[in-house]
Formats: C-alpha cells, structure tokens, sequence
C-alpha cells in the first residue's frame, strides 16, 4: 500500500454522525483511509469495508500444534525417554497429562495471536507508522480521507456536506 501524503481529517462530534458520515462519503467515492475513535463502533468495520481478522484461525492452529506438541511431548518422555513406575501407574497415563496439554495449548495460541498481530499489524521493531494528526487519539471520533492533487476543496466540502465539525487539510 503507498503512503498517503495528502489529506483531510474530518472530527465528529458522536458515533452516529461518524457513521453516516463515513457512509455518504463512501457514496461519493471520496478515498477514507481510516477512521478513528476513543471506543468501537457497532458497524464502522463493514462500512469502511475491513475483512474480518484471521487472528481467531491462527489462534486456533496454534493451540492445535501446542496440544499435540504438549500431549506428544509427554508421551514420549513417560514411555521412551524416561519411563519411571510411580505406585503402579501406567506409563501412558492420558488423565495425568491434560493439564500440561491445556496450557500448552493456551501457551502456543497466545503466541501465534500476538506475532501474527504484529506482522499484519506491522509494528515490528523499528516501525514506523503515520501519526495523522495528535488529537486522535483524545476523545475525538476522527475520519482521514485521502485526495488527489488539486482537489483538497472538493473533500472538504464533501466533509462539510456530511456533517464534520473540525476540518483540516495536511500535506
């Protein structure tokens, strides 16, 4: 994705304006990078056309992989790499090992949710990510719209049109 060097960022003053606001923007093919706001939004994702996260299926392979690993893992080491009789128990005693295999599970599924949120994300080390504008984060419900050369008055007035209170256009 190239980087936005030019555009409008348009403060609304609640949830519903935010919304219709995106909506009517949306309508008139105005270029909305992003929109923030101090808490989610009930139906911003879908308006502003984000796919649903993938998190929740690499959360899922990566508690699959830690309780096979888990439950494996103890397998082996109580019947070949170190079997031992403790008071007649056998050596592949299955209920002893579901509480190491639970919490490999979670163990392995944290892990592959946070790496994986911070490659989609990209805030590796050393990234660097575009501060539109520092009231943003405040309590403020936030659109930024991009804009091609010359048309920075035709986005504001659409931001006018749509209700935004505070308009201001970056270069």
């Amino acid at each position: 994705m190239k980087e936005i060097k030019k555009y409008v960022s348009a403060y609304f003053e609640d949830e519903e304006d935010l919304l219709s606001g995106v909506k009517k923007l949306k309508e008139e093919n105005v270029h909305v990078i992003d929109a923030f706001t101090p808490f989610p939004v009930h139906g911003l994702d879908k308006v502003l056309g984000i796919r649903r996260s993938y998190l929740p299926r690499v959360g899922f392979i990566g508690g699959a992989f830690g309780a096979l690993f888990g439950f494996f893992f103890q397998a082996w080491v109580f019947t070949e790499g170190y079997p031992m009789d403790i008071g007649g128990k056998p050596d592949l005693a299955i209920p002893s090992f579901i509480p190491v295999t639970f919490e490999c599970t979670v163990l392995f599924a944290a892990f592959a949710m946070v790496f994986a949120f911070l490659f989609r994300s990209k805030l590796g080390l050393g990234a660097e990510n575009k501060i539109y504008d520092l009231r943003i984060t405040n309590d403020r419900f936030v659109v930024v719209a991009g804009y091609e050369e010359g048309k920075s008055e035709s986005v504001k007035g659409k931001m006018e049109e749509v209700g935004a209170t505070i308009i201001e256009v970056k270069e």
